[in-house]
């Protein structure tokens, strides 16, 4: 049988007794660092063989761990912190084992967002889990943009590195909202600090964050009794950026973006390279 078993975000203990029993059970265990993973299971007197699987070697892996299984072995995969999976590699492995009709479970634990999203008191009836986002500031933008109008608490992973400009690009495509920024999840240092996106997050970046952003507000019917440049201005004067703007302002109204754009000609200049 293959198990993904969930590990520690942070503190050592918050590892199930489940989990420690199928890692002492199994007869190799996969692991996204051997490096990180051998203190977990030093701390626990736990020594099998470790073999990595991270994502750029996952496919191989899934070959090797399928093989294993069907040896009748007991395979364990584990990630640095939390579910395999989940903003970690194993999702590959997932597949393979699922087309060559390899059964697997999981071991349920700890998980980041989760935690974080418990830490931010935002709303937690309904949230929509993002993980990282893209590298590239205009993928990126466009990944944000289509979520603009998202009533659900949304949820990222941020590297401390690009805190400031994915709050900028945040403010640039959703204008005000709230946010928490989480780190240090069950350790000494745990915070959860709330901010304004037109603020942006104060003090120096450390860590890892888990980054929870309120979601869209139901708009006003009255937005589209303005007129369709007072529509534009109104977005705008929120922080979007023209471009952003004027899809936001097509969508209330449910006509193309096009049609829209000759309106916020006169609203200042556009840097955004056009309508496209």
């Amino acid at each position: 049988m293959v198990y993904f078993v969930s590990t520690p975000i942070g503190n050592l203990k918050d590892i199930t007794l489940r989990a420690l029993d199928t890692l002492r059970a199994a007869d190799v265990i996969f692991c996204e660092d051997t490096r990180h993973s051998i203190k977990l299971l030093n701390a626990y007197d736990i020594k099998k063989p470790l073999l990595s699987c991270h994502k750029f070697n996952e496919r191989k892996a899934a070959e090797k761990i399928a093989a294993e299984a069907a040896q009748g072995r007991e395979v364990a995969i584990i990630s640095d912190a939390g579910m395999p999976v989940i903003s970690d590699p194993g999702n590959t492995v997932c597949a393979y084992l699922k087309e060559q009709g390899v059964p697997y479970t999981i071991i349920p634990g700890a998980n980041a967002f989760l935690s974080a999203l418990v830490l931010s008191a935002f709303p937690a009836e309904r949230f929509a889990f993002l993980g990282f986002l893209p590298e590239k500031e205009g993928e990126r933008k466009r990944f944000l943009s289509r979520y603009a109008d998202c009533d659900m608490t949304l949820c990222f992973h941020v590297a401390p590195q690009d805190m400031d400009r994915y709050v900028a690009d945040m403010y640039s495509v959703f204008g005000e909202r709230r946010a928490c920024a989480v780190r240090e999840i069950t350790k000494v240092h745990e915070e959860a600090v709330a901010f304004l996106l037109s603020e942006g997050l104060g003090g120096e970046k450390r860590g890892e964050y888990v980054l929870i952003v309120e979601g869209a507000k139901e708009r006003a019917n009255e937005l589209c009794s303005l007129s369709e440049e007072e529509h534009i201005a109104h977005y705008m004067a929120e922080g979007m950026d023209k471009k952003s703007a004027v899809k936001q302002a097509a969508r209330d109204r449910g006509v193309p973006k096009s049609e829209m754009y000759k309106f916020s000609l006169k609203l200042g200049e556009d840097t955004s390279g056009g309508e496209d």
